[in-house]
């Protein structure tokens, strides 16, 4: 399944307390629930002013149809061509 990575600007995002964060991570499974098997949220990244999502799904829409559900910015969809890492070097 293709692999997604979305940018969300959220201003503050790095201030957000640990309540806030399981907040959104529980609308964000919940959404999920709703729209089937399909969306998967491997992980995201908490920066300054963005979160930064990882995502599986069968197409782009798929996951602005997640965000539009819960209420999330995606500011920017872009879809994973490779991964690589330090053993891609060897």
């Amino acid at each position: 399944m293709p692999r997604f990575i979305i940018e969300r600007e959220i201003p503050g995002a790095g201030q957000l307390s640990p309540d806030e964060l399981h907040a959104i991570s529980q609308k964000s499974c919940g959404v999920l629930r709703e729209m089937g098997p399909q969306v998967q949220w491997q992980q995201s990244y908490v920066t300054a002013d963005k979160i930064y999502c990882v995502y599986l799904a069968p197409d782009e829409a798929s996951v602005r149809e997640h965000a539009r559900l819960g209420g999330f910015p995606a500011n920017a969809v872009s879809q994973v061509s490779s991964i690589i890492d330090p053993t891609t070097a060897e």
